[in-house]
């Protein structure tokens, strides 16, 4: 298992525009989002650390989405090399987790580039404004630490971002697989 920290981009950055079909096929834009926070994961299937929250990426889901936050999940992995995160995969697995936020696929790789996305799962909170307010960990949990998986830092964030407030400055960056490059 590798281990690879989020590249911790400068707050404030913008939102890159993506324009993504889900694993159905349907396509999703940024523009949907605009003028409310939106959370970014960059998520996979197989990564084991993305397997330790994913219980819990669906449960704060089931929490944000209602408070206002949008939700979006991007498969950024080279699913020729990965097939367990390829289309048909990712659809199995929003079915088996219950994931109610979209799931898109990132095929050409051009939206994990344009993020700066480095791991997975890799998180990206913007404000009403589409500026970066919070780029790292889910929570102290990593695979085998016994730590609670009960997304700590990223409810602080995302509470904060609803308030219209920063989150905290001093973010934690998040750690997992590296995204599985062409």
């Amino acid at each position: 298992m590798s281990l690879t920290p989020s590249n911790m981009k400068p707050l404030g950055t913008p939102m890159p525009e993506f324009r993504l079909p889900d694993a159905t096929g349907e396509i999703v834009s940024s523009e949907k989002f605009s003028g409310k926070p939106l959370l970014v994961m960059f998520i996979c299937n197989h990564c084991p650390y993305v397997k330790h929250v994913a219980a819990a990426l669906s449960e704060f889901a089931e929490q944000y989405l209602p408070a206002g936050l949008g939700i979006v999940a991007i498969n950024s992995n080279d699913y020729a090399t990965h097939p367990d995160d390829s289309p048909e995969k990712m659809r199995e697995e929003i079915a088996a987790r219950g994931y109610r936020f979209p799931y898109l696929v990132d095929e050409s790789q051009e939206v994990a580039r344009a993020f700066g996305a480095a791991c997975t799962p890799d998180f990206f909170l913007f404000d009403r404004e589409g500026r970066l307010a919070y780029r790292g960990q889910f929570d102290s949990s990593r695979p085998g630490n016994e730590e609670p998986v009960d997304g700590s830092d990223l409810r602080a964030a995302s509470d904060a971002v609803l308030r219209g407030e920063q989150p905290q400055l001093e973010q934690v960056p998040s750690v997992g697989c590296n995204i599985k490059w062409k």
